[in-house]
């Protein structure tokens, strides 16, 4: 089962590095952060940077909840695992199958490419492909869209990276 934990934003990478040392592989399968790519001018050239997808956010794969809570115990700055009440709800099938498809095997969502034609967005190539009815927003300067997706029981909004490469009238 997934699960989200909730942790301080900026320290997600040293929270995922204890969690890895301190929590035994047979409890803890996978604790992992989604990644984006996107791309920004420095010294006149483009180049492409890894960007956190949902700042505060750490994935955890286990099958053995209780046990990993108990270690849990022992990771410095983290806050808790996401549920209802005093319930933890792991994702749904449906949100697994999201991410596992928009952030690949190594959880990184590549950057999209895509056309306006007659202001509407068509992604031709990249993880935004067939799915352009979660942006809400271009900054074709910036080089992102601005997404709202349904993620953690309620709306959650991300930016990943879009080239539009062509505009039409």
């Amino acid at each position: 089962m997934w699960y989200v934990m909730q942790v301080c934003t900026g320290m997600e990478e040293r929270i995922r590095l204890q969690c890895e040392a301190r929590i035994p592989e047979d409890i803890l399968e996978k604790c992992f952060i989604f990644y984006y790519e996107e791309k920004k001018r420095i010294g006149g050239k483009w180049t492409t940077q890894k960007k956190t997808l949902y700042p505060g956010y750490l994935f955890v794969v286990t099958e053995e909840l209780e046990k990993l809570r108990e270690e849990l115990k022992t990771v410095e700055g983290l806050t808790k695992l996401i549920g209802t009440g005093e319930t933890i709800v792991p994702l749904n099938q449906e949100e697994i199958g999201f991410l596992k498809r928009f952030g690949g095997e190594n959880q990184v969502v590549e950057m999209s490419e895509g056309i306006i034609e007659q202001s509407k967005v068509i992604v031709t190539s990249g993880p935004l492909k067939g799915i352009e009815g979660f942006i809400k927003k271009i900054d074709r300067h910036k080089r992102k869209a601005y997404l709202e997706i349904p993620m953690f029981g309620r709306i959650q909004n991300v930016q990943v990276g879009l080239e539009i490469i062509a505009k039409t009238v």
